[in-house]
């Protein structure tokens, strides 16, 4: 029997409640094997039915336009909301320290963005929060954790927030 060796987490988070969860656990794996972990925040981009809407609007120029501007603002918001929940982290858990390697904060398709992370990382586990449906919860689970579980070749962690929790 491989026992594997953890030295690089890529952890995802949507920055709610249940991903705070889920940072716990990657936290102490993280610790226990003196690992490293990644952030990565997905932001969502429109879709394609939703820009060409937009677009048929404002027109295409000023679409672009407004999307150059407001890309760099946009990411330097998320990145400092990343950087204040890792501080948080650390600070609910002051006896499990981690490292953290980098922080990513990418727009386009979490699923794609997360795989494609992956897959150029080198990162041995993937640690991701799962949002259950209340009373579906048992049955369901997130879509953008579904498909990579599915879809990753790395060890994925799917960490869903306790029933007490979810009221």
């Amino acid at each position: 029997m491989i026992i594997p060796e953890i030295k690089k987490i890529l952890y995802t988070t949507d920055l709610s409640e249940n991903a705070r969860y889920a940072a716990g656990y990657a936290a102490s794996i993280a610790n226990r094997y003196g690992a490293s972990i990644t952030f990565l925040h997905a932001l969502e981009q429109l879709s394609p039915y939703r820009e060409s809407l937009v677009v048929n609007v404002i027109g295409d120029t000023k679409w672009h336009e407004i999307m150059e501007r407001n890309e760099s603002e946009v990411h330097d918001k998320f990145r400092k909301k990343l950087e204040s929940f890792c501080d948080e982290m650390s600070a609910e858990h002051p006896t499990c320290p981690f490292i953290v390697d980098n922080m990513i904060v990418k727009a386009g398709n979490p699923v794609e963005l997360i795989l494609d992370e992956v897959e150029t990382g080198g990162y041995d586990l993937v640690v991701m929060g799962a949002h259950g449906h209340k009373r579906l919860a048992d049955a369901v689970m997130g879509s953008t954790s579904r498909r990579v579980l599915r879809r990753c070749a790395t060890p994925v962690l799917v960490i869903r927030l306790p029933e007490e929790a979810q009221d």
